[in-house]
């Protein structure tokens, strides 16, 4: 039996004055669930979900849906993610009892030097900085997704990609979250390419239903199904992004031939941490997700969690403190691995955390600062490095219990606007910190340099229970927010008991070191005049999550898609 349920996106509003328009959605719709019992995909949007549960249908593996699903959605969802982008995957292979963490984050190009984003000794303005050439990083998805197949594919690589050719060719409807995010987003009509395939002739966005058609993005697609990744590293492909990239006339950027044929996707080690009786995996660097959103949880667990309620003044207190004691480590510690030395694993130690937990006062708000976690890493700010929610999060299950938990980006909506053989490229480059030091003369972490992946928020997380069964794939778009949202979800699932689904469509809170920050209409005016009263300066404001997750318990999934966007869950 299948249960689809789906939602269209609703209304937009502009974002906080502090930083650059993001996707935002505001208004709520009823809890989007689902349950089954052989296999399940959830993704953020309709057209994806079928797409997997096709291949699902098929014997395909977590990992072959995974790989479709995404095709798809740089299809109809081309503003959040794409083959123009980067990505985190977690697999987990039920036979082998082993969870695989697979690394398509973007590159920095080989060019580029500390300064790259310094004009006149002052940094660029995001807006300057995301147009256009400039902020283009060597694109990682094809390379993971390849190398993701190669080891826990089932299908073949070509039958993979032919939803996706089928669906840019016969064409589909504009969907009212697309028309409005093109009516809202600044600057979408930058470049002719992308105003001539999103725009009408008067420079009017696309009508709601209007059907879309993408056949050189099927053509795109074809190349890398029959020649495997290399057809976008290299050859004909790999030529027109670089052409786009260096020849923009307004904002050139620096990618290379040599940039593209050298990436490499890495296949890295999770980052796994306690909370409760459950094991908590997530992606480690370059990814801040898996230390942040497992300090969140450690942190919290030193609290009688289970006798309070979502929503409530205390349980929001105690999650904005520790949201915020995380986010100072991840400020000072994280970047690309690759680089700097990051103390992952002491950041997510059991000892550590039960310290950084004495630090929260249940009654006062307090001052986050940096821990140490002795490991003799150097401390280094990582300064301003704006993230935009503009991402894509898909959880699937097959029927042989293996699961995938996957974020992908382009960045921000609709990337550097530079459309190319079918698809956006990314401003990826701009995930990086605009200034190489603080004003003190101190080496920021996250500094651009040749070859670094930027710090990513990106959180897939799978949960395991004691005995090592799967038990949660969760996660979320939202900039820096990703990682209040998953931690939120996994806390009102998992220390509340409350429904995955329930949990996803409840309120959200983001403590990322500004100001507390809480969604309309789920705090109570009682709890806000409490939380001031401790001492915090809260605004109520849209927090437009993305929140995918699959549950496993009792032998059957229990999938949830976030009543915020269009996504939906299928299943069988």
């Amino acid at each position: 039996m299948r249960h689809i349920l789906l939602a269209l996106a609703l209304v937009l509003s502009p974002a906080i004055a502090d930083e650059p328009q993001p996707e935002v959605d505001t208004g709520r719709s009823a809890i989007k669930s689902a349950t089954a019992k052989s296999y399940m995909a959830v993704t953020a949007n309709p057209h994806a979900s079928r797409a997997a549960e096709q291949i699902l249908a098929q014997g395909g593996s977590a990992a072959d849906a995974a790989i479709t699903a995404q095709l798809v959605l740089g299809l109809v969802e081309p503003q959040s993610s794409g083959i123009g982008g980067g990505a985190f995957m977690l697999s987990y292979d039920a036979k082998d009892k082993q969870l695989r963490y697979y690394d398509g984050r973007e590159t920095a190009p080989a060019e580029v030097d500390e300064n790259y984003f310094m004009h006149d000794g002052r940094p660029r303005s995001f807006m300057q900085a995301v147009i256009g050439g400039y902020s283009v990083g060597v694109p990682g998805v094809i390379r993971m997704l390849e190398m993701a197949h190669q080891r826990d594919g089932k299908l073949p690589w070509e039958v993979l990609f032919q939803p996706a050719i089928q669906l840019a060719e016969s064409g589909f409807e504009v969907s009212p979250r697309l028309h409005k995010l093109l009516s809202r987003l600044p600057h979408v009509d930058a470049r002719p390419a992308i105003a001539s395939y999103f725009f009408d002739s008067n420079g009017r966005p696309l009508p709601v239903g209007h059907r879309l058609r993408n056949p050189e993005y099927a053509r795109t697609l074809r190349m890398i199904a029959s020649d495997g990744a290399n057809a976008f590293y290299k050859g004909e492909i790999a030529e027109a992004v670089v052409k786009a990239v260096r020849g923009d006339i307004e904002n050139p950027g620096l990618l290379s031939l040599e940039d593209m044929a050298n990436y490499r996707a890495k296949l890295r080690q999770p980052l796994c941490s306690a909370f409760l009786e459950y094991q908590i995996c997530g992606a480690d660097a370059p990814s801040s997700g898996g230390t942040t959103v497992g300090g969140i949880l450690g942190m919290l667990q030193a609290f009688p969690i289970a006798e309070m309620e979502a929503g409530d003044d205390l349980l929001t207190h105690l999650f904005i403190e520790a949201s915020e004691l995380a986010f100072a480590d991840r400020n000072t510690y994280s970047a690309d691995s690759d680089f700097i030395k990051v103390p992952s694993k002491a950041l997510v130690s059991p000892t550590y955390l039960s310290e950084r937990a004495t630090l929260i006062d249940p009654d006062s708000a307090s001052i986050a600062k940096p821990g140490n976690p002795n490991t003799g890493a150097t401390k280094r700010l990582t300064a301003q490095s704006p993230e935009m929610p503009n991402t894509s999060h898909l959880v699937v299950v097959d029927r042989y219990g293996n699961g995938v938990s996957m974020t992908s980006s382009i960045e921000t909506g609709f990337g550097s606007r530079l459309l190319v053989k079918g698809f956006l490229l990314n401003n990826q480059l701009t995930d990086f910190s605009f200034t190489p030091k603080t004003a003190e003369g101190q080496l920021v972490a996250n500094r651009i340099q040749a070859g670094k992946r930027p710090r990513s928020s990106m959180s897939p997380t799978v949960v395991f229970n004691k005995d090592g069964s799967l038990r949660l794939l969760v996660g979320s778009p939202g900039g820096s927010r990703i990682i209040d949202y998953t931690a939120r979800t996994i806390l009102y699932h998992l220390g509340l008991n409350m429904p995955i689904a329930d949990a996803i469509a409840a309120g959200n809170i983001g403590a990322i070191g500004r100001r507390v920050e809480l969604e309309p209409g789920f705090f109570s005016q009682d709890t806000i005049n409490k939380l001031r009263a401790r001492g915090h300066e809260v605004v109520e404001r849209d927090l437009n999550s993305g929140i995918h997750a699959i549950a496993v318990k009792n032998n059957t999934l229990h999938g949830g898609a976030d009543p915020r966007r269009e996504g939906s869950a299928l299943g069988h």
